[in-house]
C-alpha cells in the first residue's frame, strides 16, 4: 500500500491530491475527521459537531474532481457520508486496507487478498534479514530454509525470526532454536495467530528478562502514537530496569544501548521526529503480542489512549496487577468511585495517568499500594492529592508536571528513596513540606513552580547532595548553594546576580563541565530561542572589567541591557572561548 501511494503521489497528472490515513482499532468518525482535515487544509474550531465537520471536508473535497482516499488498517466499517467523503465515483477513489473481509463487503469494496510470500520470496526475505556471511557457516542454512519455511510467508515474521537469528554463527543454537519454534504451540488470540507466535518466539529469544520488561514497558503507550525515545528510556530507568551507574547520563547510554538492541530485533520501530529527534513506535501486532503476555506475567492493565469515559470497574484492579497505564484519557475526570473500597493491589510497581483529565483521586486510594515506585500525573486537571501519597515509602518517581490546577501536595517526607520529582507549571505556591529529607533525589524540576515565590528557601538545595539534573526556571536561587552540588550533570536556573554565577563557576574549577547549562543572570525572562545545550544570559546587570567568569566550554552568551562601566581596551570577560553571542549593551 505505501508503495502505491508513493506511485500515486509521483502520478499527479491522475489525481489531484493523494490522503493517507492510519486508521487502526481505536479510530474514531471524530479522529478520521481531524485526519483528513489536516491533509486538506480544513480547519476546525473545536466546538462543531460530527455533521458539521462532515459538511466541510465534503464540501472541500467535492471541489476537487480527482482524488484517492487511502483507509490503512481499518479494523471496522466506516460510514463515508458521516466521515465527509464523497462516494467513490469516476475520478475519485478509496482504498482500503484491513485483516476482516467482514469490513470489505460491509463497504462494498471489491477484495483484494495480499496472498502470503511463496517459499522462495520467503526464503530471500530471511537471507536478506539474517546475512549471507552467517549462512555460510557449516550446516546453518538447511536449519535456516526450515525456520524461514515455519513462518508461513508472513513477512512481519520473516524479518523479526531472521533479526533475531542475525549474527548467531553457532550451529547449536540454530538447532535449538528450530526446535523451539516447532514446538510453541500456545495459542494466541484473534486471526493473527501464527505470525503473533512468531513474533512471541523474537521476544523469548531477547534471553535477558531485562531486555524482555522494557520492550513490554512500550506497550503501556497508546496504540499507534509515537514514543520519545528520551521518554522511554527515562522510564525504564525510574522502574530500575536500567541498572544504576555514576551518572545519569552513563544510565541514558545504558538505556540507548537497550533501545538499540530491541530495534535490531524488529520488536520496535524507528523514525524521526519534526526535530529529527528519534521517536520509537511499536507495530500494532507487535503491541498486541505484548498485551496478549502481559494479560498473565507479568499483568498488566492497559487502557491508553481509548477515549475512556468511565473508570475501569472495581474488578480490574486486581491483586496481581504489576502496572496499569491509563494515559491519554481526557475525559476520564474520576479514577476509582469515591463510595468504594481502596483497590488492593501490593505489588503494583507503575501508574500512569497522564492527560486523562482526572479532577480528583479519592483520599484512600493509595493505602494498599505499597510497592508503588512511579506515579505519573502529568497534566491533569486536580487540584490536590490524597494524604495517602505520603506513605508510598518505595516511591521512586512522583511526575506532576503540567498539573496546572495543582494547589496541595502532601508531606514528602517519609519518600527516603524518591528519585525523581516533576513539579513544572504547577500552582503550588510553597515547597512542599518534607522535601529537605529527600536524600536520595536525582532529578528534580521546578521550572514554572513557585509562581508567587520568587526564590528557593536557602539552604534547601545544598541537602539534596546526590542531585544530577536539576531545573529551577526563572526562582533565584544561590551560586554558592548550586556549587556544593558535586554529581550537577545538567542545571537550568536563575542567579540573582554577577557575584553568585562567578561563585557558582569557580567551584567547578578544576571539576568537570556540566553536560548542559542554561544560567539566566538578572530579573527577566529566558530570552531569544535557545539553539544550544550550553547557554549563558545577562538581564539588566552592571558589568565592570574582568568581572565575568565564563564556562570552558559554553556554546552561547546573551548579554541585553546591560551598562559596562570601565574603559573600551580592558577585556569583560575573565575567560572566554569561541562563543555563539548576541549583545546588547545599553
Amino acid at each position: 500500500m505505501k508503495l502505491i501511494n508513493n506511485q500515486l503521489l509521483q502520478e499527479r497528472e491522475n489525481f489531484d491530491i493523494v490522503i493517507w490515513i492510519t486508521a487502526s482499532k481505536e479510530m474514531s468518525i471524530a479522529k478520521l475527521q481531524k485526519a483528513i482535515a489536516s491533509q486538506i487544509e480544513v480547519t476546525f474550531c473545536g466546538d462543531e459537531c460530527e455533521t458539521r465537520r462532515a459538511g466541510m471536508l465534503f464540501e472541500t473535497l467535492s471541489r476537487k474532481s480527482r482524488f484517492v482516499v487511502i483507509l490503512d488498517d481499518i479494523w471496522e466499517a466506516v460510514s463515508l457520508e458521516k466521515v465527509g467523503i464523497p462516494e467513490p465515483s469516476t475520478g475519485i477513489k478509496l482504498v482500503l486496507t484491513t485483516r476482516s473481509i467482514d469490513v470489505c463487503q460491509k463497504m462494498g469494496c471489491r477484495a483484494i487478498k495480499v496472498k502470503p510470500l511463496v517459499e522462495e520470496e520467503a526464503w530471500n526475505l530471511f537471507s536478506e534479514k539474517v546475512g549471507r556471511d552467517i549462512l555460510n557457516v557449516t550446516g546453518v542454512e538447511p536449519i535456516a530454509k526450515k525456520i524461514a519455511k515455519r513462518c508461513g510467508g508472513l513477512p512481519l515474521g520473516v524479518i523479526t525470526v531472521a533479526s533475531s537469528m542475525k549474527g548467531i554463527d553457532n550451529l547449536f543454537e540454530w538447532r535449538n532454536a528450530l526446535k523451539e519454534l516447532t514446538e510453541h504451540k500456545q495459542s494466541i488470540n484473534g486471526l493473527e495467530d501464527e505470525v503473533l507466535q512468531q513474533l512471541q518466539f523474537s521476544y523469548d529469544r531477547l534471553n535477558d528478562p531485562k531486555l524482555q520488561h522494557c520492550f513490554l514497558s512500550c506497550a503501556l503507550y497508546p496504540r499507534d502514537r509515537s514514543i520519545g525515545e528520551r521518554e522511554l528510556v527515562q522510564l525504564w530507568i525510574a522502574e530500575g530496569l536500567v541498572e544504576e551507574m555514576d551518572s545519569r547520563q552513563a544510565e541514558f547510554d545504558r538505556g540507548h544501548t537497550i533501545m538499540n538492541k530491541l530495534l535490531r530485533n524488529c520488536l520496535l520501530e524507528v523514525f524521526r521526529g519534526s526535530d529529527n529527534k528519534r521517536l520509537i513506535k511499536m507495530h500494532d501486532l507487535v503491541r498486541d503480542m505484548a498485551l496478549h503476555i502481559t494479560s498473565a506475567k507479568p499483568r498488566f492493565l492497559v487502557k491508553a489512549g481509548m477515549g475512556l469515559r468511565e473508570p475501569p470497574n472495581v474488578q480490574e484492579w486486581s491483586e496481581d496487577l504489576e502496572k496499569v497505564s491509563l494515559m491519554r484519557n481526557r475525559k476520564l475526570e474520576v479514577l476509582y468511585p469515591s463510595e468504594m473500597s481502596p483497590p488492593k493491589c501490593p505489588i503494583l510497581t507503575t501508574l500512569l495517568l497522564p492527560g486523562c483529565g482526572i479532577k480528583s483521586i479519592p483520599k484512600g486510594f493509595f493505602n494498599h499500594m505499597d510497592g508503588l515506585k512511579i506515579l505519573k500525573l502529568s497534566r491533569n486537571p486536580i487540584k490536590s492529592l490524597p494524604n495517602s501519597i505520603s506513605n508510598l515509602k518505595n516511591l521512586t518517581a512522583l511526575l506532576l508536571a503540567y498539573c496546572d490546577h495543582l494547589e496541595y501536595v502532601p508531606s514528602l517526607s517519609k519518600l527516603r528513596v524518591l528519585k525523581e520529582l516533576d513539579l513544572r507549571g504547577t500552582k503550588i505556591k510553597e515547597v512542599p513540606h518534607g522535601m529537605e529529607n529527600l536524600s536520595s533525589l536525582k532529578y528534580l524540576k521546578l521550572e514554572d513552580f513557585l509562581k508567587n515565590v520568587n526564590e528557593i528557601p536557602s539552604g534547601l538545595l545544598s541537602r539534596l547532595s546526590c542531585l544530577q539534573d536539576l531545573n529551577v526556571g526563572r526562582s533565584l536561587i544561590s551560586g554558592k548553594e548550586v556549587s556544593e552540588l558535586k554529581k550537577l550533570e545538567t542545571f537550568e536556573g536563575s542567579f540573582y546576580d554577577l557575584d553568585n554565577l562567578n561563585m557558582y563557576l569557580q567551584a567547578f574549577h578544576g571539576r568537570e563541565d556540566l553536560s548542559q547549562f542554561i544560567i539566566l543572570v538578572g530579573k527577566r525572562k529566558w530570552g531569544t530561542e535557545i539553539y544550544t545545550s550550553k547557554r549563558i544570559e545577562l538581564w539588566d546587570c552592571d558589568i565592570y572589567p574582568n568581572q565575568i567568569m565564563l564556562p570552558r566550554h559554553i556554546e552561547e552568551l546573551h548579554v541585553t541591557n546591560c551598562a559596562y562601566y570601565g574603559p573600551e581596551e580592558y577585556p569583560i570577560f575573565s575567560r572566554s572561548k569561541e562563543v555563539v553571542g548576541s549583545s546588547d549593551m545599553g
